[in-house]
């Protein structure tokens, strides 16, 4: 019986999470200033992971973000290499996080139509 509370993928994403939010704070791009890593999802066999990820800029800056996420995902992979005790280094995707922009313009919708009733 595990000791742990919650599966070893959860604990998996969670750390990787931190490593990539701490990584990518660290680089010298300022196509990635005010990244923010959303969450991270490492599939089962720990070959791939999805970084999702968001900015305050909007739709306007995703694909300079992505891209710039692209040229540093081996120094990405490689930090969570040397940080991660794991047997396998997922390799990085990287996708904007659509939910919270969603979730946004829902709110945005119920406040104006709120407004409106007052």
């Amino acid at each position: 019986m595990s000791t742990h509370r919650y599966p070893r993928t959860a604990r998996l994403n969670e750390l990787l999470h931190q490593i990539v939010a701490e990584e990518i704070e660290r680089l010298d791009d300022e196509r990635l200033d005010l990244v923010t890593v959303m969450s991270l999802e490492v599939e089962p066999d720990l070959r791939h992971a999805t970084v999702y990820v968001d900015t305050p800029s909007g739709a306007d800056r995703d694909e300079e973000m992505l891209e710039a996420l692209t040229e540093h995902r081996v120094a990405l992979q490689k930090a969570i290499g040397q940080q991660a005790r794991i047997k396998r280094t997922p390799q990085l995707a990287f996708r904007v996080d659509d939910v919270e922009r969603s979730a946004g313009r829902i709110e945005d919708v119920i406040r104006h139509l709120h407004d409106d009733d007052a």
